[in-house]
Formats: structure tokens, sequence, C-alpha cells
């Protein structure tokens, strides 16, 4: 792809840009006051170049870096390229999406599970956690469900903030998947009383665990 389209493109990005969104994504630690709907018409245009993905991501800039995860082939990258993106992507919306859009899809995605599980930093461990989420969800085999209740016992009272929201997210997954550990789950809930008094919009399901799982439970079994 040339860089002419590369520029094409951050020009398109640039256009989109508004400062009374930015104001509010700032205050979620995002920089950039771009609609994510029309970025998402953007990608939906350009479709899938792996390519172009990689030389927005180059830049640097929150919005090309959203649209490089979806314009690119979350299979076609390797664990040490995922884990320097990873690592480059301290802003949280992108975090999130590369987790979600493209590690999530990777064939290495059990091996970057465990390494960033275990390390130092406590963002690179929140994505840790957050995989280790989607595993407690979908597959899991292999992991060791009380051990995860002890470690969230122990350490997320005190957790930086992003960390924080990781394991209370993987308590939660806990108690909704998984009915033999659902009174641990909520018990160690509310007990710490993480995010009980987080404000919670009308029609949204409060990040408390006990309440989330209640809730959760309760629309699976149709109650």
């Amino acid at each position: 792809m040339a860089e002419t389209t590369l520029a094409q493109v951050r020009a398109e990005l640039a256009a989109l840009e508004d400062p009374k969104m930015r104001a509010i994504n700032e205050k979620h630690g995002d920089d950039h006051g771009v609609n994510l709907s029309k970025l998402r018409a953007v990608a939906k245009r350009l479709k899938t170049q792996q390519e172009l993905a990689a030389k927005l991501w180059q830049t640097g800039d929150t919005p090309e870096r959203l649209l490089a995860i979806l314009i690119c082939r979350p299979k076609l990258f390797e664990r040490d390229e995922l884990n320097t993106m990873l690592r480059e992507a301290r802003i949280p919306k992108v975090q999130d999406w590369l987790i979600n859009y493209v590690v999530k899809k990777s064939p290495h995605f059990e091996e970057l599970r465990q390494n960033w599980f275990a390390d130092a930093d406590p963002v690179i461990a929140s994505a840790g956690w957050a995989l280790t989420t989607e595993k407690v969800a979908k597959n899991p085999e292999g992991l060791d469900l009380p051990r995860l209740l002890d470690t969230i016992e122990a350490e997320m009272k005190d957790a930086p903030e992003r960390l924080q929201w990781a394991m209370n997210h993987c308590l939660a997954q806990i108690g909704i998947e998984h009915p033999e550990y659902r009174a641990r789950a909520i018990e160690i809930g509310e007990r710490l009383e993480v995010l009980k008094d987080y404000p919670t919009p009308p029609n949204c399901t409060s990040p408390f665990a006990p309440i989330w799982i209640a809730e959760l439970v309760r629309r699976r079994e149709g109650q």
C-alpha cells in the first residue's frame, strides 16, 4: 500500500476529530476525539489490509492504532510482535481492542496469557487477567480456579485500577460460569467491596461482582 494512502487515511481520521469527544475520552485515559462508529465505518470501507494496518500502528497515534486493529489479520502476527504491541499500547481503548480483536484470535493466545499474567507491570498483568477471564468463560481446562480466587482475594483490594478491574471481571466470570465456586466468588466480592459504589447508569449492570454475578445468572436462568 502506497504511503499516499497512509497519508489519506490519516487525513480522514484527523477530520473526524471532535474536541468535545476528546474531552470525554480523556476522562477515561483515552487521548483521541474520534467517534468510534465513524472509525468503524472507515474500517469497513478499507476492509482487511495487513500492510496498511502495520503502517497505521507504527504512527503511534490512537485513532490510527484503533483502525489498524480493525483492518489487520490477527492470525498473521507473531508472538513477539503481539507482545511488543501490547507494551506499546498504554492507552486503555487501544489495549482493550488489541486484546479482544487480535490476541483472543491469535494462535499465541495461551503463551501470551501466561506470560502477561505473571508480568510485574500491572498494565501488562491486566492483559493477562483479561485473557484468563476469556479462558474462564470459554475453555477453563487447565485453570486452577480455586488458586485464581485465592489470588483475587489476596491482591485485588489494593491492585492498581486497571489491574483491579481485570481481576474483578475474572472474579465475576468465575461466579457466573462455575456454580461450584459461585458462593465463594460472591463472598469475596462482598468482603472486599471493590467497585461497590461505582456509579452505574440506569439499565446497566453494576460492576460490583456480587450484583454482576446475580444479574447474569438470573438472565441465563430466565427468572
